[in-house]
């Protein structure tokens, strides 16, 4: 891999983009543009090569100088999966060694966290197959969270992905089912703003799924 087109074709591929023309496409980017930087027949700049880093799941400096590669770049936890019920509550994997993991979210924090939708109890929120990510955990709810879905934890140790609302007394609220009945007055652990919904498609690139030995 010693030049940056070299590694730009092999982070291509790693991707799941088969042809040059598909990932052209991805980017928004003519075919022909992306072949030059491809095959070394035109160099790319920084602003290129943080675009494709974000595609391609690796990192800007890996691309163009060959430091800090694919296998260094930061990933994420993917705690469990929400909608996996059909209350919505989120279903952690417990006792596993390791977990399957995302790149963190854009402009985002590696202190955020990504969950899984299975099933289709979120229509027109996050498909099946979509990737959840929330940061910003905190004991109880700022008012500007009313109204949003988040992720919580009950008093009861269940987490769900519901819409807060405002309880019928102090600490206490209601959390709506985007599709299924509303918990009345319950009380929380914490709750965490959802920060980026990733489409399934898209989600299916970015998850690497972790590796299980018996």
């Amino acid at each position: 891999m010693s030049t940056p087109g070299a590694r730009l074709r092999k982070a291509r591929k790693d991707a799941g983009f088969s042809t040059a023309t598909d990932a052209a496409k991805a980017l928004g980017l003519s075919r022909d543009t992306y072949l030059q930087h491809e095959n070394g027949n035109r160099d790319y700049d920084d602003g290129s090569a943080q675009l494709y880093a974000r595609r391609f799941k690796t990192t800007p400096e890996w691309l163009r100088f060959g430091r800090a590669g694919p296998e260094t770049a930061p990933r994420i936890p993917v705690l469990g999966f929400a909608g996996a019920n059909p209350d919505g509550t989120v279903l952690f994997a417990h006792g596993q060694a390791s977990h399957d993991s995302v790149p963190p979210p854009p402009n985002g924090s590696l202190t955020a966290r990504a969950l899984e939708v299975r099933g289709h109890s979120m229509p027109f929120f996050a498909e099946d197959g979509a990737i959840l990510y929330f940061d910003y955990q905190r004991p109880s709810p700022s008012s500007e969270l009313l109204g949003h879905v988040v992720v919580v934890e009950l008093d009861t140790g269940e987490v769900l992905v519901k819409r807060l609302l405002k309880g019928s007394r102090k600490n206490v609220f209601d959390l709506e089912s985007i599709a299924g009945p509303t918990r009345r007055d319950a009380r929380l652990n914490w709750v965490a703003q959802i920060v980026c919904v990733i489409p399934p498609l898209e989600a299916r690139r970015l998850i690497q799924r972790a590796t299980h030995t018996a």
